[in-house]
């Protein structure tokens, strides 16, 4: 079955110029999203409140375990993306292997860009392209505690304690 929100680039290039001929604002966010937790759910949500339509650009396995290392990711892509896809406040994901969503960003040109507050401005890969065409960059507050590399230590120690 076909995933309506799953989109390639080019189908999504065409959707995002066509929303932003009729004022939408898209806004656009990456990450790996692999054991969804508390952390997620509220920053996608709270990314979404910033513009009209949120896309979600998800790390493909082999970026992901470039990224975290071999025992990466938990869920596979396909997984993590049909989880993705059931927020309501997501509209759309698009799925990437390069070590940066750069080119993506870069092809969109989307109005917003966001990345969790735990990033200086600085090392926001495609703040340049999005701060260029008038667009701005949004750093939301991570939750304390929340991230799936604490998930998988809390569940790794609860194993251990409960042998």
């Amino acid at each position: 079955m076909k995933n309506p929100k799953v989109q390639t680039l080019l189908s999504l290039q065409k959707k995002v110029k066509a929303l932003q001929r009729q004022g939408k604002r898209c806004v656009f966010t990456n990450g790996c999203f692999d054991l969804i937790h508390v952390g997620h759910v509220r920053y996608l949500s709270a990314a979404r409140a910033l513009g009209d339509r949120l896309i979600v650009a998800v790390n493909a396995d082999q970026s992901v375990r470039r990224l975290k290392g071999t025992s990466r990711p938990v869920v596979p892509q396909r997984e993590r993306l049909e989880i993705l896809s059931a927020f309501w406040f997501i509209d759309y994901l698009v799925l990437f292997s390069g070590k940066t969503p750069l080119r993506l960003i870069t092809a969109l040109k989307p109005d917003i860009l966001v990345k969790g507050g735990d990033w200086p401005l600085k090392d926001i890969v495609g703040r340049e392209v999005v701060e260029a065409q008038g667009g701005k960059v949004v750093r939301i507050k991570t939750v304390p505690g929340a991230s799936t590399s604490t998930l998988i230590e809390r569940i790794r120690k609860n194993i251990k304690s409960s042998q």
